[in-house]
């Protein structure tokens, strides 16, 4: 159940992000408050890294390797749209635009991962949609 902690640590966290960002993008340009930011995210993650004395090349060519370069390149792909959008548009319509990761994460889960699909979490994901539409619809 430690995951739990560490899920609401993650949203108060990510909470602050959105308006964050649309505060720095109205005088300084999105790329450099993604650099700023994200350039905090490297430092911190290399300072667990050697803090936790974890071993970090013998990974960079394993064969699950693949999969965080992947990720990698969605996660810039996500995180630049994202902060041009915060940058040009309303929080209010944005977030949850981008919010429907929730959603779209987890049918991929259920059709790649092989992750159960029950009937609660399919109404999950469908009021899931349904609330990013109401709240994104200007």
């Amino acid at each position: 159940m430690r995951y739990l902690i560490w899920a609401v640590v993650a949203l108060l966290g990510y909470t602050a992000v959105p308006p964050l960002v649309k505060l720095a993008t109205a005088d300084i340009p999105n790329e450099v408050v993604l650099i700023i930011s994200n350039g905090i995210l490297l430092v911190v993650g290399v300072g667990i890294v050697f803090a936790g004395d974890i071993p970090v090349v013998q990974y960079l060519t394993h064969e699950r390797a693949v999969y965080a370069y992947g990720a990698g390149i969605a996660l810039t792909v996500g995180i630049v749209s994202y902060y041009r959008a915060l940058a040009a548009g309303p929080i209010s319509v944005v977030v949850p635009i981008f919010g429907m990761f929730i959603a779209t994460s987890s049918l991929i889960g259920i059709a790649v991962l092989d992750e159960p699909l029950t009937t609660r979490k399919a109404a999950g994901i469908a009021l899931a949609v349904l609330a990013i539409y109401l709240t994104s619809v200007e």
